[in-house]
């Protein structure tokens, strides 16, 4: 994902945001204390998107790399530590980093394509901090880095598990809106599809439908039972809050039926395999996520930071996180070892450079 990719959202999947703190305009404290003053220097801060960081995605993973790095370097949440302000809309965005920037946080982080202005205006404001745009690009400002990741190369991973394992030949993609975000997930699964397909001499059908946007569950819900009518046996999703329509369609099927004859859903950005718990009809608990699509948005911000705190912080420079560096991936979940086996082939060919992967479907 070289390319200077327009991002169109930083997913919010499946499950609603449930806010541990509160927005930093409610004049709520936020929790967490305990760090020195010489500490300051090394802070960083979160400003989520209007997920919250309770999303089971790209917010969620993000404050993981904090805490990674809080464990590092012996740093507690709180003041001069590291810390999160959570956006409960957009118009949360600038004042949230206001106010991270005057408690004294020195690396501050904008989680999401729509934080761009904010992140910017930001860096502006307050040239002596170090910002960080993540799942965007903001060129020509030395105290901000951009952060992005090569989704379709993880997505054509679960493409080849997909392909392989499949038993009805059906297959089947929700995205959530256009845009070129969506199309590094839909180009990736697609390509990796059709390629194990002919590696396998296996047809396979590709089904693949927007939602239109990220939070219709219900219209989501509708185009699974649909794909899934249609013989799909397996559906990925790149859909943010909408993918909890597929999780509940997906569900609702398979308490129906005997646990060897379930249906399977694919999971993004974050290992969602718990969301896939259920009971089969024959009364056997079981899981229906072969895999998930995992976009490290937890490496990013722990590298980062890390960089920040030995004094190398990239300002200016767009850092793209890819297989090589583990910066996206997928879960072994419940992948057949013959499936594994074919996916860790091509995860190697990738970075090698023998296979080239999309980063749009094609026309």
């Amino acid at each position: 994902m070289k390319t200077k990719i327009k991002k169109i959202l930083s997913f919010a999947t499946v499950t609603f945001a449930a806010g541990v703190a509160l927005t930093a305009c409610s004049g709520k404290k936020q929790g967490g204390s305990g760090n020195s003053t010489d500490s300051a220097k090394h802070s960083i801060a979160l400003i989520t998107d209007t997920a919250g960081v309770n999303d089971n995605s790209f917010n969620q993973s993000a404050w993981r790399g904090f805490k990674a790095y809080g464990k590092d370097h012996n740093l507690k949440r709180g003041k001069n530590g590291y810390q999160y302000f959570q956006s409960s809309s957009a118009a949360d965005f600038e004042p949230n980093f206001d106010q991270a920037s005057k408690a004294g946080y020195q690396t501050i982080f904008g989680i999401g394509y729509s934080l761009k202005d904010a992140v910017s205006a930001a860096a502006k404001k307050d040239p002596k901090k170090n910002f960080v745009i993540v799942d965007e690009v903001i060129k020509g400002q030395k105290n901000v880095a951009s952060a992005n990741f090569k989704s379709e190369q993880a997505s054509y991973l679960a493409g080849v598990a997909a392909a392989t394992q499949t038993k009805t030949g059906v297959i089947g993609f929700i995205g959530g809106a256009h845009g070129n975000i969506i199309d590094l997930f839909d180009a990736g699964f697609t390509k990796g599809v059709n390629d194990q397909a002919k590696k396998l001499n296996k047809k396979v059908t590709l089904l693949n439908q927007y939602v239109g946007n990220f939070t219709s569950a219900d219209k989501e819900k509708a185009i699974a039972q649909s794909m899934y009518a249609k013989k799909a046996d397996i559906i990925f999703h790149a859909s943010g809050l909408a993918g909890n329509g597929l999780f509940q369609e997906a569900k609702a099927i398979n308490q129906n039926r005997p646990a060897d004859k379930k249906v399977w859903v694919i999971g993004v950005d974050v290992d969602q395999s718990y969301l896939g718990n259920y009971k089969s009809k024959d009364s056997k608990k079981d899981n229906f996520v072969l895999t998930s699509v995992i976009t490290g948005v937890n490496v990013a911000t722990h590298d980062i930071a890390n960089r920040a705190y030995n004094g190398k912080f990239p300002g200016g420079k767009e850092l793209v996180y890819g297989l090589k560096t583990n910066g996206v991936s997928i879960t072994r979940g419940h992948i057949e070892d013959k499936a594994w086996k074919y996916s860790r082939d091509a995860r190697q060919q990738i970075i090698d450079g023998e296979i080239k992967v999309p980063i749009h479907p094609s026309k």
